[in-house]
């Protein structure tokens, strides 16, 4: 193959290899399919990476079948150089095709082929994925997982229609509608992560809650201001039990968008949501996870029982101590709020000497030496200063502090 001189008009401008699905764009460019596509699907590029014109997601790629015929005459003539035949491309998916298949979800014989077919589908690129979408699947899926939960049936397919909403989620104005007319769409999928007794459990929550956190970070104000207890209580008791990573971080984003509601703060307190996230924090997760838990802490000690719950658990200041200057600046900025939250409001003398023994002043004196913002800083020194008369004959305790505070 390095032998053999390759016609410049075989090669594709983007990947520079021999187009195997040749397809011209509205600038008159040929490119290969596959690249073309990702450079506009999975990029969001807007321009053609030839002319550099503005190139619309939604413009026509046309298959340029007479230069895939000579690419492939090419190819078989060279076959004794070691030059592979390109095969002929399938078809490109169509919306009527996916209309075909989405009419035998009505099938009780055929519903569960149909979704594995579109899981297939929209496995195999961009393109399927947005005429998936234009086909209205998403919503096919949430009705078919309304209908399992108002049948209470844990049916065959549900795992399929929950991964395919993370491959073709549900647009935002379509989350609205759902919303609208089917009060029971959330209350559907904390019935899938509260249900026990099936054997693929946590990779059917994980789907579950990540399709969750989807519709929840997009839903309005009017939605979020009437989540039950009930939900809460769901999502706490799944990152208890354990959840993959991606589970895990979904379901604190669910969390996170319910926190600028005073009610539901109040509402995930009472669930348990505050030593929980220490729990799971003391497992030293990963950066992302980390961070999460003390922007959701953070919203959780800004109500009292938050704060009484945070200082109740023996490892609530350990935990914050050990982040700083650990993790990494966002955790950083959150840990020392919560600090300050805790210590301000729900401070007594046995906090205030844990904060002493478990090296939190330590921790506080070097952040002020460290590279980092100003109001952060000046978030430390409020906190050293409030507590002085307490620490001032603590040896971690700078005797320059001291000073300065009472000048």
């Amino acid at each position: 193959m390095d032998q053999v001189e390759i016609p410049e008009y075989f090669i594709c401008p983007i990947s520079l290899q021999i187009m195997k699905d040749p397809v011209t764009a509205v600038t008159g460019i040929t490119y290969d399919r596959e690249s073309i596509e990702r450079w506009l699907f999975t990029s969001n590029n807007t321009t053609c990476p030839v002319t550099k014109q503005t190139l619309p997601l939604d413009s026509d790629l046309t298959p340029n079948h007479t230069l895939r015929r000579l690419i492939q005459a090419w190819c078989t003539q060279h076959a004794s150089l070691g030059v592979d035949r390109i095969p002929t491309p399938k078809p490109p998916l169509d919306k009527f095709q996916v209309l075909k298949i989405l009419s035998h979800l009505r099938s009780s014989h055929l519903y569960l082929k149909a979704l594995q077919h579109l899981e297939l589908l929209a496995a195999e690129n961009e393109r399927n994925r947005k005429f998936l979408v234009e086909a209205g699947v998403p919503k096919a899926m949430v009705l078919f997982i309304l209908d399992c939960f108002k049948k209470r049936q844990i049916r065959e397919g549900l795992e399929e229609a929950l991964s395919l909403l993370q491959f073709v989620k549900i647009p935002p104005e379509e989350i609205t509608l759902l919303l609208q007319q089917n009060d029971q769409v959330l209350d559907s999928l904390t019935w899938v992560l509260g249900f026990e007794i099936v054997d693929n459990s946590v990779t059917l929550k994980s789907h579950a809650i990540t399709v969750l956190k989807n519709i929840v970070q997009k839903a309005s104000s009017g939605v979020m201001e009437r989540l039950k207890p009930e939900f809460f209580e769901t999502i706490v008791k799944v990152l208890r039990n354990g959840i993959s990573l991606q589970g895990m971080n979904a379901g604190l984003k669910v969390l996170l968008a319910a926190c600028p509601w005073g009610r539901n703060r109040e509402l995930m307190v009472k669930s348990g949501a505050v030593h929980e996230l220490i729990e799971i924090e003391l497992g030293m997760p990963e950066k992302r996870t980390t961070e999460l838990i003390l922007e959701i802490q953070f919203h959780l000690c800004s109500c009292a029982n938050g704060r009484a719950q945070f200082a109740s658990h023996r490892g609530g200041i350990a935990v914050l101590t050990d982040r700083i200057l650990k993790v990494s600046p966002a955790a950083d900025e959150r840990a020392i709020f919560v600090l300050s939250l805790v210590s301000k409001s729900s401070a007594s003398q046995v906090i205030i000497q844990e904060m002493v023994q478990l090296g939190t002043l330590c921790k506080l004196c070097m952040l002020l030496q460290a590279d980092h913002p100003s109001y952060l800083k000046d978030k430390a020194m409020e906190i050293l200063k409030s507590h002085s008369e307490v620490w001032k004959n603590s040896p971690c305790f700078p005797a320059s502090f001291n000073a300065s505070f009472h000048r």
